[in-house]
C-alpha cells in the first residue's frame, strides 16, 4: 500500500462525511417546521415516541443532530427531560438505514436491473439528475432536492474511494497484525469509540468498517466489538452540545450515553458468553458488509426492544445521577429563552420563535384590555400585574430580535424566511402594545389619586370604543396565531373606525368644555386616554398588514395601505360600513341643540320623513369618506 492509497482513504472518508453532511442539512431544511409539529406530537405513548425518534432520524440521516435538538429544546424549557427518553431510543432505530443503503455496495450480479441497486452504479445518475435540478429549476424547493441527489452521489463517491483504496490492505503483513489488536474485544470496543468520537459521525466509522471488510481479512469477532464502540462513539456530539447548559439538559446526552453503554455491557457479555466459553465458530469467519449492517441493527434494535421496558427507571436514574435544584431551574427560566442549539435545524427554530411570538400577542393583548378596565374598577395589584408583563414583553422583544436576526442568516426554505420576515416586523409591534398599556394604567392611577371621573356622556362614549379596540385586538391575535389572511384583512376597516371615532370623541369633549358640561382639568387625561387607544389600533394595523404583504413576499405597507384605502376597494368598503354601523356613538345632544331638534322633529312628521333622507345622505358620506 503506497501513500497514494492513504491519501485516497483519508480523501475518501472526507468525500463521505461531506456528502453525509450535505444531505442531513439539506434534508432538515426540507423538513423545515415539520420538525416543530413532529415533536409536538409526542405522547406518553413509548411506542408512537420511539416511532416519531426514528422517522425524524431517517428524515436528517442523523442522531446526533436529534440529539442536540433534544438538548437546546430541553435547555429552552420547550420539553420536559422524561419526554425525550423514547425519541433517542427511536433515533438509534433511525440511524441503522445509513448502513443498510451502504450495505448495498456488496451487490455483485451480471443482471443489469439487481446490479443497479448497487449504489456505486445508480450514483453517478442520481448525480446527473441533481445537477439538472440545481441548474434548471426556478423554485428553491426543487435546488434542494438536486442538492441532496448531488450530497448522496458524493458520499457513495466517497465509500467507492474508500473501498478502492484499501483493497492492497490484503496483502500487507502489518495490517494483518494489526487485526490481531481489533480481535481483542475490550481494545475493539475503545477504537470504535474513539475513531467515532473524532469524525463524530457513526454512519462514517460503520462506512470504513464495511469498507475494510470488502478485504475479506475483517472477521466476526473483529467487526462486532467495532461496532458496539461506534455506537458509544456517537454520543461525543451530543456530549459536548451540553457544555454551558442547564443541568435539565445535561440528563439528556448523559441519558443518550447510558442507553449506549448498558447495550454495550448487554451485548459484550453475550459476545464472550458466545465465543470464549461456547466457542461459537462464527466469531472465526469473514464478515462482510451486509452482516454489518445486519449486527448493526440488532444491536440497536435489540438494545431498544431490552431498555424500552425500563425507560421510566432510567430517567429516574439520570434524574439523581445529574441532581436539579430550585435555583437552577430558576436560573434556567431567566437566562434561556430560546437556545443557539436550535439554530442547527432553522426549521425547528422557526417554529419556536413563532410560539414565543405568539406569546407576546396575547401578553400585549391582555396587557391593554386588563389596562382598560382600570378605569372603570381601579386595583393596585392588577397595575402591578400590568407592569410585569410589559417587563416581560421587553425582554421577549429584546430576546427574539437578536435571535431572529442571527437565524435569518441561516439557509432555509423561503416559507419559513417569510415568517421571520413577518415576526421581525410585528414584536416591535406588541411591544409597544405593552408600553401604551403602562401609559393608561398611569391615567388611571392619576384619576384614582385625584378622585377624578369621566363624565356620563364620555364614559358611554369610551365603552364603545373600547369594544372597539378589544376586537381589533381579537383579531390581531386571532390573525397572527392562525396566521389567518381573511382575518388580517378585518383589522384595516376597523382601524379606520376607531380612528373616526376617537376624532368624534375628542370634538364632543370640545363641545362639552364650551356648554360647561365637562372638567377642564379632564381634558388632558381624555386627550391621552384617546391617543393611546388610537396608536394601539395603529400596531394591530401594522400587524395585519404584514401578515398580508407576507403572503405576498412583500412588505411595501404604505402603498399597500394606500390601495386598500383610496383604491375604492369594494371589500374594504363594506368591511368599514359593517364595523361603523356596530360602533355608532351615542347620540348626545345638548340644551341649546333640543329645541332645534323638536321643531325639525315636527316638520319631519309633517312633510313625511324627512329624517330618514337625512339619516341616508349621513350613510352615503360616510360611504364617500372611506372611499376617498
Amino acid at each position: 500500500m503506497s501513500i497514494y492509497n492513504l491519501f485516497a482513504l483519508v480523501g475518501g472518508l472526507a468525500f463521505f462525511l461531506f456528502g453525509m453532511n450535505v444531505m442531513s442539512n439539506y434534508l432538515e431544511k426540507m423538513a423545515g417546521g415539520r420538525l416543530e409539529g413532529i415533536l409536538k406530537k409526542l405522547t406518553a405513548n413509548p411506542l408512537e415516541s420511539l416511532a416519531l425518534g426514528a422517522i425524524i432520524t431517517i428524515a436528517i440521516q442523523s442522531s446526533s443532530a436529534l440529539t442536540v435538538m433534544l438538548v437546546g429544546l430541553v435547555n429552552s424549557g420547550i420539553m420536559e427531560f422524561a419526554s425525550t427518553v423514547n425519541v433517542i431510543m427511536g433515533s438509534d432505530i433511525g440511524t441503522t438505514l445509513t448502513a443498510w443503503i451502504l450495505s448495498l455496495n456488496g451487490i455483485s450480479s451480471d443482471n443489469i436491473f439487481v446490479s443497479m441497486l448497487k449504489p456505486q452504479n445508480f450514483a453517478p445518475i442520481v448525480a446527473i439528475i441533481g445537477v439538472f435540478m440545481i441548474m434548471g429549476c426556478k423554485e428553491q424547493k426543487k435546488k434542494d432536492i438536486g442538492t441532496i441527489f448531488c450530497g448522496f452521489a458524493v458520499l457513495m463517491y466517497g465509500m467507492t474511494l474508500m473501498s478502492d483504496s484499501v483493497a492492497p490492505l490484503a496483502e500487507m503483513p502489518q495490517f494483518q497484525n494489526l487485526l490481531i489488536a481489533f480481535d481483542n474485544p475490550i481494545i475493539g470496543v475503545l477504537i470504535g469509540t474513539a475513531f467515532t468520537g473524532v469524525i463524530q459521525a457513526s454512519a462514517a466509522s460503520i462506512g470504513v468498517l464495511q469498507a475494510l471488510s470488502l478485504t475479506g481479512k475483517i472477521s466476526f469477532g473483529m467487526a462486532i466489538p467495532i461496532v458496539m464502540g461506534a455506537n458509544i462513539g456517537t454520543c461525543v456530539t451530543a456530549i459536548l452540545s451540553s457544555i454551558g447548559v442547564s443541568k435539565k439538559a445535561k440528563r439528556v446526552p448523559a441519558l443518550h450515553v447510558l442507553i449506549k453503554i448498558l447495550g454495550t455491557i448487554i451485548w459484550l457479555v453475550l459476545y464472550i458468553v458466545l465465543r470464549y466459553i461456547v466457542r461459537l465458530p462464527l466469531f472465526g469467519h469473514v464478515i462482510n458488509s451486509f452482516q454489518i449492517a445486519v449486527f448493526h441493527s440488532i444491536f440497536n434494535v435489540g438494545t431498544i426492544v431490552i431498555l424500552l421496558p425500563f425507560s421510566k427507571k432510567l430517567v429516574k436514574f439520570v434524574e439523581r445521577m445529574v441532581k436539579v435544584d430550585e435555583n437552577d431551574e430558576l436560573d434556567m427560566k431567566k437566562s434561556t429563552l430560546l437556545d443557539e442549539r436550535l439554530l442547527l435545524s432553522p426549521g425547528l427554530a422557526v417554529g419556536q420563535c413563532r410560539e414565543k411570538t405568539i406569546d407576546m400577542a396575547r401578553l400585549a393583548r391582555e396587557s391593554f384590555t386588563n389596562a382598560l378596565k382600570m378605569f372603570e374598577h381601579f386595583d393596585q395589584d392588577e397595575i402591578e400585574r400590568i407592569i410585569k408583563m410589559e417587563q416581560e414583553l421587553d425582554y421577549l422583544e429584546d430576546e427574539l430580535d437578536t435571535y431572529l436576526v442571527r437565524l435569518s442568516a441561516k439557509d432555509m426554505t423561503e416559507s419559513d424566511s417569510d415568517q421571520i420576515n413577518e415576526m421581525l416586523h410585528s414584536i416591535n409591534d406588541f411591544e409597544r402594545i405593552g408600553d401604551h398599556a403602562i401609559n393608561m394604567t398611569k391615567l388611571a392611577t392619576q384619576m384614582h389619586e385625584q378622585k377624578l371621573q369621566f363624565s356620563d356622556h364620555a364614559r358611554s362614549e369610551l365603552a364603545v370604543l373600547t369594544e372597539a379596540l378589544n376586537e381589533i385586538l381579537d383579531l390581531t391575535l386571532d390573525a397572527f396565531e392562525k396566521d389567518d389572511q381573511e382575518k388580517a384583512k378585518l383589522i384595516e376597516p376597523l382601524e379606520e373606525v376607531i380612528d373616526d371615532l376617537t376624532k368624534e370623541i375628542k370634538n364632543r369633549h370640545i363641545d362639552r368644555l364650551r356648554t360647561g358640561e365637562c372638567r377642564v382639568e379632564l381634558g388632558i387625561i381624555l386627550t391621552d386616554y384617546i391617543t393611546n387607544c388610537e396608536r394601539v389600533s395603529d400596531h394591530c394595523s401594522n400587524v395585519g398588514v404584514c401578515i398580508i404583504q407576507t403572503k405576498n413576499s412583500s412588505f411595501e405597507t404604505h402603498g399597500y395601505l394606500n390601495e386598500v384605502k383610496y383604491g375604492g376597494e369594494s371589500e374594504f368598503v363594506d368591511e368599514f360600513d359593517i364595523f361603523q354601523d356596530k360602533y355608532r356613538l351615542p347620540e348626545v345632544v345638548n340644551s341649546k341643540k333640543k329645541k332645534l331638534k323638536k321643531s325639525k322633529d315636527k316638520g319631519g312628521k309633517e312633510k313625511g320623513g324627512k329624517d330618514a333622507k337625512a339619516i341616508k345622505e349621513k350613510d352615503l358620506k360616510a360611504a364617500g369618506k372611506a372611499k376617498a
